[in-house]
């Protein structure tokens, strides 16, 4: 990567460093690397259910040279959007762990737990204790008028079990009772992003994660760059069909891509050719060496490029065939054959 172009890298976590506790393959040694090259490296979670200190210190644990002011997390960001709207010592019903209450007293607010202290405002965190009780405090509260903020609205959140239910899928439930919108502190909001951007004194960041709706939208939402990576929640089909606000610039197996983020852009690739054909779907063929190695990611930047272009701003999940055997078989590697 080459460090005039992007001034830091604002990494997600859940699905692009790691899977519950356990690194991803191949994650920490590209993100040490990249650090060796003098880049700066932002952690920046939409998780909001740990101190900035312990995710600094699971990290460590996984081999990252990291402190804990190089880790953002939507708590804090969510705790900076309360604090511009309400008055100092205000009192906010906590919906989440104690790390969000924490976040909450850093800037200067009242954490309490229950509509009966009279709070002003709620935050909602992810939390794996919070249940009924916790949203009927809260819904209570809603429905007095008080301010809202979620810290985020991830619908799953990855683990080495697979993808259990996130934050927005709690916001979810408390929307439905109250009839309430939050207002949203992290990805894809541009508050989160905003704040890492400002910690690091960016302009030019990177954004790299795993999901199209939060990583990426959130690089759209400050107007940056952004690396997806094929480690976590979505998936080649999903890429393909992405609205434009959506769409990153870059596409990688994993994070080893830092090396060189231009090599990943999403275009055609001489490796692959890809065609939209008279009725929208497209067509795959193989064609020379190419210039990335992996050939699976290498064939879907060559479809995005194409369909992105036909399609413009529109989305449509495209058929898509294959010209000749090695294409076909990428195809169902790359799981674009269900359902035909």
């Amino acid at each position: 990567m080459s460090g005039s172009r992007h001034d830091a890298l604002l990494v997600d976590l859940d699905g692009t460093v790691y899977a519950g506790p356990t690194a991803i393959p191949g994650a920490v040694e590209a993100l040490e690397a990249a650090r060796d090259r003098g880049q700066t490296v932002s952690y920046v979670t939409n998780n909001a259910s740990r101190a900035p200190g312990a995710v600094a210190g699971h990290l460590s644990e996984l081999g990252l040279t990291v402190t804990e002011d190089d880790v953002v997390t939507s708590a804090q960001a969510g705790a900076a959007v309360l604090a511009a709207q309400v008055d100092p010592g205000a009192k906010v019903l906590v919906l989440g762990t104690d790390a969000l209450a924490d976040e909450i007293t850093a800037v200067g607010l009242t954490p309490v737990r229950a509509d009966d202290d009279g709070p002003v405002a709620v935050v909602q965190g992810h939390s794996p204790e919070t249940g009924w009780r916790q949203l009927a405090e809260a819904a209570l509260t809603l429905a007095r008028g008080a301010l809202w903020v979620a810290c985020n609205v991830d619908p799953t959140l990855p683990s080495e079990r697979g993808l259990l239910p996130g934050n927005g899928s709690m916001v979810a439930a408390l929307r439905h009772a109250s009839r309430r919108e939050p207002q949203v502190a992290g990805k894809p909001a541009a508050p989160l992003l905003r704040q890492a951007m400002e910690r690091v004194s960016s302009s030019t960041p990177l954004v790299v994660g795993d999901r199209l709706d939060t990583d990426i939208a959130g690089g759209h939402a400050i107007d940056a760059e952004s690396l997806l990576v094929l480690t976590g929640v979505s998936t080649p089909a999903d890429l393909l069909a992405a609205p434009a606000d959506q769409r990153p610039t870059f596409v990688a197996a994993d994070l080893a891509a830092l090396t060189d983020p231009e090599a990943v852009r999403v275009r055609a690739d001489d490796g692959w050719t890809a065609k939209v054909r008279d009725d929208g779907s497209l067509e795959l063929a193989t064609g020379g060496p190419g210039g990335d190695p992996d050939a699976r990611v290498a064939a879907l930047r060559a479809l995005c490029a194409s369909h992105w272009d036909a399609v413009g701003d529109a989305t449509r999940t495209p058929v898509v065939h294959g010209a000749d055997d090695a294409a076909r078989r990428m195809i169902s590697a790359l799981g674009l054959d269900a359902g035909r």
